[in-house]
Parts: structure tokens; C-alpha cells; sequence
């Protein structure tokens, strides 16, 4: 972020480009088994996005893998839409707030990583054990 931009919050350009460096740190290997994926930030899900999930606070969704995932895919298939992880930059921010113990870069790249897990065919528990026995 911009020395100008001390004492706003971070837009959705800034959040972007805390994902696309915190992407670049992961080891090379992983970046390309990670293959084609769209990322793309936004402030909130879409509501529809919310309503499948059994949401009503869009507060409480930071970030979304969307697509087939790669324990999934089949040669076989029809060729797959691109996949997409997404990130809301205002639940993001309001997670960073909140918890004051990580910097936002950090709880950046920890969405990230999360949802490039889903890309990767891990669910949720299966994500959280590997943070555990890392952290």
C-alpha cells in the first residue's frame, strides 16, 4: 500500500495485490501445481453466493474457492470452467481488526492458502489439521 493511503482502508486493488504477493511467496512447486486459477477480490460475496451457503451475514464469509477441484477432475470431463478463489475484502478487514494478533498480510495469505486447499480437493478439517500441525 501507497504511503498516500496511511489512514484509509485498504481498497480492493490493495487487498489484490497483498494476495498476489503472498501467492508469489508460496514455494514454487505449489504455485504450479496450483495450475490456472482466477483470483478476484470483491467487498462481499453475492447474495446468492450466501443464500446456497445457508449464510445471512456476509461477514462471516472471508473467502470462496468456486470449480471443480483437482481430486475431482477427470480427463474425461468437458473442459472445466476456470476456477476461482475469491476474497472479501470487508469480512477480511473486519476478521483483521477483530483479532489484532496477525497482520493483514498475513491473514491475507492464510485466506488465500485456505482456499487454494479447496482447489486442491481438502475440505475444511482436513485444512485446519494441516494448520495445526504446522502452527
Amino acid at each position: 500500500m501507497s504511503e498516500r493511503q496511511i489512514g484509509k482502508a485498504p481498497s480492493l486493488d490493495d487487498i489484490a495485490a497483498l494476495a498476489e504477493a503472498a501467492f508469489q511467496a508460496l514455494p514454487e512447486g505449489f504455485r504450479r501445481m496450483t495450475g490456472e486459477v482466477v483470483f478476484q477480490v470483491q467487498d462481499f460475496a453475492a447474495e446468492d453466493v450466501l443464500a446456497d451457503l445457508g449464510m445471512e451475514d456476509p461477514f462471516e464469509l472471508t473467502g470462496l474457492y468456486h470449480g471443480v477441484d483437482l481430486a475431482r477432475r477427470s480427463v474425461f470431463d468437458p473442459a472445466p470452467q476456470a476456477s476461482m478463489i475469491f476474497l472479501y475484502r470487508r469480512p477480511i478487514l473486519d476478521e483483521w481488526a477483530e483479532n489484532g494478533e496477525v497482520t493483514l498480510e498475513e491473514l491475507v495469505a492464510h485466506v488465500l492458502v485456505h482456499e487454494i486447499g479447496h482447489h486442491f480437493g481438502l475440505s475444511d478439517a482436513d485444512i485446519d489439521s494441516i494448520e495445526a500441525a504446522a502452527g
